[in-house]
C-alpha cells in the first residue's frame, strides 16, 4: 500500500460522520443567514422593490444621516445601559448568591436554588406581563407593598416615565436570568478543593477570608465567561422590550435597543415601511459589536487569566 493510501487509511472518518449533522444544521441556520445578512446590507432597494449594489451606503447613513443615525445611537446606548444593568446588578448578585449556597451548614440549599431558578425556566412574554400588572399605577399591588413598609411616596408608574423605564425592564430582566450566573457560578464553587477550605478553616480564616482570598481567584475564569454571555445575551436582547412595551419602544424610544430597531426597520410597524436592507444593515451593526466584544475578551481578558493561572 502507498503512503498516500494509508494516510487515507488512517484519516478518521467516523468524526466527520459524527460531526456531519451539527455542521450542516450550523451552516444551514446560522453562518448561511449571517453571511447573506452581510450581503444584503449592501444593496439599497426603490419603493418598487428592486434591489441595487450601493456598497457602505446604509452604513454610512446609519451613522450620519440624522434620518437613521439619531435611533441607531439612542438604540445602542440604551443597549449598553441595558447591558451595565446586567453586569453590575445581575452578575454580582449571582456570585452573592452562589457564595452562600456553597456555605456547608447552609440548610435548605436545593429549595433555594430551586425557587431562584424557577423564572428562568418561564417564558419572557410571562414575566413581562405579571411585571406590568405588579407595576400598573392602576390595578398593581407594588404601591400596596411600598406603602407596608413606609415608602408609599416612592411609588412611580416606573414603566411609563423616560428616566426609568430601561432601568426597570433592565431590573425585571435581572430578576428573570439571575438564577443562570448563580448555578455558573456555584458549579464552579463546587469544584473547589475542599482541602483548601478546611485548611483555610483549621487557621481560622472566616467565611468572608476564605470566598475573597480562595474562591473568588479560583473563580475569576468562569466569572469572565459569564460576563461575556451577559454581554452577548444583553446585545442579542428583543424579547422582553417588545412583550412589555412593544416595537415602539416606548415612552419616546425611551427603551429602544438595538433588536427592537432592527424588527421596526427590517419588518416595519404602524407607519413605518419596512427597510430590509437597512435592517440588515443594523443587524450586521449588532454582530459587530457582538464580535468585538468577545474578540476583547479572548484576547485581552483571557490572556490575563491565563497568565494570572499560571
Amino acid at each position: 500500500m502507498s503512503a498516500s493510501g494509508g494516510r487515507f487509511a488512517r484519516f478518521p472518518h467516523h468524526i466527520v460522520l459524527f460531526l456531519a449533522p451539527a455542521t450542516i444544521i450550523y451552516t444551514l441556520f446560522m453562518i448561511y443567514p449571517l453571511l447573506d445578512s452581510i450581503r444584503l446590507s449592501l444593496y439599497s432597494t426603490d419603493g418598487s422593490g428592486t434591489f441595487s449594489f450601493s456598497g457602505w451606503a446604509n452604513y454610512v447613513a446609519l451613522i450620519t444621516d440624522p434620518q437613521w443615525s439619531e435611533a441607531f445611537w439612542n438604540a445602542l446606548w440604551n443597549n449598553f445601559k441595558f447591558f451595565c444593568v446586567h453586569m453590575f446588578v445581575q452578575n454580582p448578585i449571582g456570585i452573592m448568591l452562589a457564595a452562600l449556597l456553597s456555605l456547608p451548614k447552609l440548610t435548605g440549599r436545593t429549595t433555594y436554588r430551586t425557587l431562584i431558578f424557577i423564572p428562568t425556566m418561564l417564558s419572557v412574554v410571562i414575566i413581562g406581563f405579571i411585571w406590568q400588572l405588579i407595576l400598573s399605577p392602576l390595578w398593581g399591588v407594588s404601591e400596596t407593598l411600598l406603602s407596608f413598609v413606609g415608602l408609599t411616596d416612592w411609588f412611580q408608574p416606573w414603566l411609563g416615565q423616560e428616566g426609568t423605564a430601561l432601568v426597570t425592564l433592565s431590573l425585571i430582566s435581572v430578576w428573570q436570568f439571575v438564577g443562570i450566573p448563580m448555578m455558573l457560578i456555584y458549579a464552579a464553587m463546587l469544584n473547589i478543593p475542599h482541602d483548601l477550605v478546611e485548611g483555610a478553616i483549621i487557621d481560622g480564616a472566616t467565611h468572608w477570608d476564605i470566598f475573597w482570598h480562595i474562591k473568588l481567584p479560583l473563580i475569576l475564569p468562569t466569572i469572565a465567561m459569564v460576563s461575556v454571555l451577559t454581554f452577548v445575551a444583553n446585545f442579542n436582547a428583543f424579547d422582553l422590550i417588545y412583550a412589555v412595551k412593544g416595537a415602539l419602544a416606548g415612552p419616546d424610544f425611551s427603551t429602544d435597543i438595538m433588536g427592537t430597531l432592527f424588527y421596526r426597520t427590517f419588518f416595519g410597524f404602524q407607519l413605518q415601511l419596512g427597510n430590509p436592507t437597512m435592517g440588515a444593515a443594523i443587524a450586521t451593526m449588532m454582530f459587530m459589536v457582538i464580535l468585538l466584544g468577545v474578540l476583547l475578551y479572548l484576547f485581552i481578558l483571557q490572556r490575563k487569566l491565563r497568565r494570572y493561572a499560571l
